[in-house]
């Protein structure tokens, strides 16, 4: 009784966490209008250098090219998959800025339309009496141009889950991109002064975790909770605008196509937002928007690992054990290289055995992506174990093997990075548990994590 009691005190508890958190996650009222939000690029495009003289700029349209709807399993969809407001977005853009007198052209129809109206009015009242004219429109000196040429869903695509007893949860992720092209018309000569673009990518992430499970023969617990982010297409090309616009203005500046008020101020921006390096990044990304560097594992690298492994031998339930390790690698290609272990660990099993012992091995490792900062990477090659002494009275001390390694490499930076892998090592010689039967020999299995640092390259 006191059993079944504590159960369905825990299932009440779990109940009330999981219908919080609904709660949380899911709004039961309305809320309030905002302000709309700004894209991260539109701080530093209002943090602009001054413009010696405002340039006046037409936008006619700034549209959709890509033609495309918003993909549905069940129903045809006439949704477009992006928006068709772009071109109010550029004039935003343009006009915070700071550099551009934008005017109206979209809407000139309606704009000559009005103005039509209001001197017909004029003309009506004053009667025979001579009235001035309105003034005169304002002509741009550049049109701009350009428009969404691109939507590419599902670039990326991928997931993870595990689930055990009836206990667990999965994520998944889509990436899509949207690209922009801007470009900047004289309207004098019909030059096309500058074409700059951009590529936004747009993060859809859907983590859910639930519980199926018998608490006994009668009583059955399920639950489950779930949580799905998709980033917003108009906010992805809000930003997108907004950085081609700053690229915009900070290309013409470089090729004298307009100037500043103060070159000094155009120094201190071009730092503040690295500029130089966001344009040497454009050259090293793919076209899965990953930066590409080879020298991130070029040269030498030491890395430290701790890890938990364990023996596959001839005892039941052999102890998880902690371990030290270090190793050197050697790039010799960007995608090839060889390390060196050294491991400390111990090997035991409960009221059987418990002895230290190192390892010594040799690899051979490959990286799946050694352009990349996320490289998968697996390795194969061969060591042995020492023993500081002999195991229970054995003359071997020492245990050959060979080995595989799989696992995931990620650089920081050029110098540092971090690293999860797992080892699997087949032992030649049996007996490291201190018994030699059974058709295989004794295993050993780990899981490693561990901090590199690349000395050179």
């Amino acid at each position: 009784m006191k059993h079944n009691g504590f159960q369905v005190i825990l299932l009440f508890f779990g109940l009330f966490l999981l219908n919080s958190c609904v709660g949380f996650m899911q709004p039961l009222q309305t809320e309030p209008v905002t302000p709309g939000t700004l894209s991260r690029s539109n701080e530093s495009l209002r943090q602009l250098p001054e413009p010696e003289e405002k340039i006046v700029a037409a936008v006619y349209r700034f549209r959709d090219q890509t033609g495309q709807y918003k993909p549905s399993d069940r129903v045809a969809s006439w949704s477009t998959a992006v928006t068709q407001g772009a071109t109010s977005i550029l004039t935003k853009s343009l006009e915070d800025s700071g550099w551009f007198t934008t005017i109206e052209r979209e809407s000139i129809s309606n704009l000559l339309n009005e103005r039509q109206i209001i001197q017909n009015l004029r003309q009506q009242h004053a009667g025979e009496q001579r009235i001035a004219p309105l003034p005169p429109l304002l002509f741009a000196g550049i049109i701009m141009e350009g428009g969404i040429i691109g939507y590419d869903t599902n670039i990326i695509t991928g997931g993870m889950g595990a689930r055990y007893l009836g206990i667990g949860g999965s994520g998944q992720y889509r990436k899509d991109q949207v690209t922009i092209y801007l470009r900047a018309v004289s309207t004098q000569s019909g030059r096309i002064l500058k074409t700059v673009h951009t590529t936004k990518s747009i993060i859809s992430q859907q983590l859910e975790s639930g519980v199926f499970k018998y608490i006994d023969t009668k009583h059955l617990l399920e639950a489950e909770t779930g949580y799905t982010y998709n980033e917003p297409p108009v906010m992805a090309v809000t930003e997108a605008i907004d950085e081609a616009v700053k690229l915009l203005i900070l290309e013409g500046l470089e090729e004298g196509l307009w100037s500043a008020k103060n070159r000094d101020h155009v120094v201190a921006y071009r730092e503040q937002f690295e500029y130089e390096q966001k344009i040497g990044e454009q050259l090293e990304r793919d076209y899965f928007g990953f930066i590409t560097r080879p020298e991130y594992r070029r040269g030498w690298a030491v890395s430290t690992n701790t890890s938990m492994g364990s023996v596959i031998g001839n005892y039941e339930n052999p102890d998880i054990n902690a371990g030290f390790a270090l190793q050197i690698e050697k790039g010799i290609t960007p995608a090839i290289s060889l390390k060196t272990n050294i491991k400390r660990t111990k090997i035991s099993a409960p009221r059987a055995y418990s002895n230290p012992v190192n390892a010594l091995e040799l690899m051979a490792n490959t990286y799946m992506l050694p352009d990349h900062k996320l490289s998968p990477f697996i390795a194969a090659g061969g060591g042995a174990f020492i023993f500081d002494k002999a195991f229970n009275g054995d003359d071997d001390q020492l245990f050959p093997f060979v080995s595989v390694e799989a696992g995931l490499d990620y650089r920081i930076n050029r110098r540092f990075g971090v690293r999860l892998s797992s080892n699997y090592r087949y032992l030649l010689i049996d007996g490291i548990d201190g018994i030699t039967l059974g058709k295989y020999n004794d295993q050993h299995w780990s899981v490693n994590a561990g901090i590199v640092f690349q000395t050179g390259f």
